[in-house]
């Protein structure tokens, strides 16, 4: 088997509305065309991969009530600056938990959604120190 990428993320959120707003206002992902399935969601543009939501309000989700916890399932997008995306996740009024110097090599930005789903934002450690 030859992987050629990651094709897309899903997650079960408890309403499809409030994600929305989440995922498409506040952060400003860009919404895909959607097949006309019978359960409501949404698909979104992440850079080469997609974000797949689909409402299940009887679900729970991944996380419940749960403060930010990186050693919690979760799924990573990679920005190309670290403090303009602090600066601009802040504006928005969304939670953070920042962790620059990870052990990972990665700088880290974690905030969670309405449905307590787990985000991490990050950054080669290297394009916030200078690079070698």
């Amino acid at each position: 088997m030859k992987i050629s990428d990651l094709h897309h993320v899903s997650l079960a959120v408890n309403d499809i509305v409030e994600a929305k707003v989440f995922y498409g206002t506040l952060l400003g992902f860009s919404e895909l065309k959607r097949p006309d399935f019978d359960f409501p969601g949404a698909w979104y543009e992440v850079g080469n991969a997609q974000l797949h939501l689909i409402e299940n309000k009887q679900a729970e989700t991944l996380r419940q009530e749960k403060n930010i916890d990186s050693r919690d399932g979760h799924f990573a997008i990679r920005v190309e600056d670290y403090k303009q995306t602090v600066e601009f996740l802040q504006s928005k009024g969304i939670k953070i938990v920042q962790k620059p110097q990870s052990k990972s090599g990665f700088a880290q930005i974690f905030c969670m959604d309405p449905s307590h789903n787990l985000i991490e934002f990050n950054v080669d450690q290297r394009d916030i120190n200078g690079r070698e």
